[in-house]
């Protein structure tokens, strides 16, 4: 009598949909080969550390991937935040995880914080995108993460459109701690699914250094 279990069952590649995988793979290798890393991780003074110089008193930052136009990245993304596949942010984001940690540059991580979406925003969408990312950070860094300390406290526009000062006019103030003492002394690493300006990492940012005596990458 043949059996009516089987362990893995084949699907197509999240990022070219054209090769047959085993359920527990998401990528082919040739897109794995194809992920543009930045490397960041490995370099103080980078260009996701610029971004903040004379802004915000961080530690340490990066970015895991260039995004790239019509690139296999921005495909993920749109995957992760507008079709439900929660795996492939969790996948990547221990793919990132893994080079941070080896970098030595965040080995000293407390809590992980995702950027939060608004409650209604989050609602909607079933989930927040950063903290399936931040999910997969934590695999891979083994810090836990928290999500019910750093709230949206207002909708704002998307920031697509907008140049920079008008990203940050839009998230000023968006953002505050319910417990700041949980933070007191620790060091923090915020996690956001894409950056341009940096206004949302920022604001986040400033909600915890103002509120606490922590530390922020």
């Amino acid at each position: 009598m043949s059996s009516g279990f089987h362990l893995f069952y084949p699907h197509n590649c999240t990022g070219c949909g054209s090769d047959l995988l085993r359920n527990d793979q998401l990528l082919c290798l040739r897109c794995i080969d194809a992920l543009p890393y930045t490397e960041f991780e490995k370099f103080p003074y980078n260009p996701i550390e610029r971004i903040f110089y004379g802004r915000l008193p961080i530690l340490a930052a990066t970015a895991g991937f260039y995004f790239i136009k019509d690139g296999i990245i921005r495909h993920l993304i749109h995957e992760l935040k507008y079709k439900n596949n929660k795996d492939i942010g969790h996948y990547m984001g221990k793919l990132v995880g893994d080079k941070m940690l080896s970098s030595g540059r965040f080995s000293k991580i407390d809590y992980l914080l995702p950027v939060p979406l608004f409650a209604d925003r989050e609602y909607k969408r079933g989930y927040n995108q950063a903290e399936i990312i931040c999910n997969g950070l934590s695999e891979a860094m083994n810090n836990p993460v928290l999500t019910n300390n750093l709230v949206r406290v207002h909708a704002t526009e998307t920031q697509t459109k907008k140049h920079r000062a008008e990203r940050w006019e839009n998230v000023s103030g968006s953002f505050r701690l319910l417990d700041p003492e949980a933070l007191y002394n620790k060091h923090i690493l915020l996690a956001d699914d894409v950056i341009t300006t940096g206004a949302s990492i920022e604001a986040c940012a400033q909600a915890v250094i103002n509120s606490t005596n922590a530390r922020v990458s």
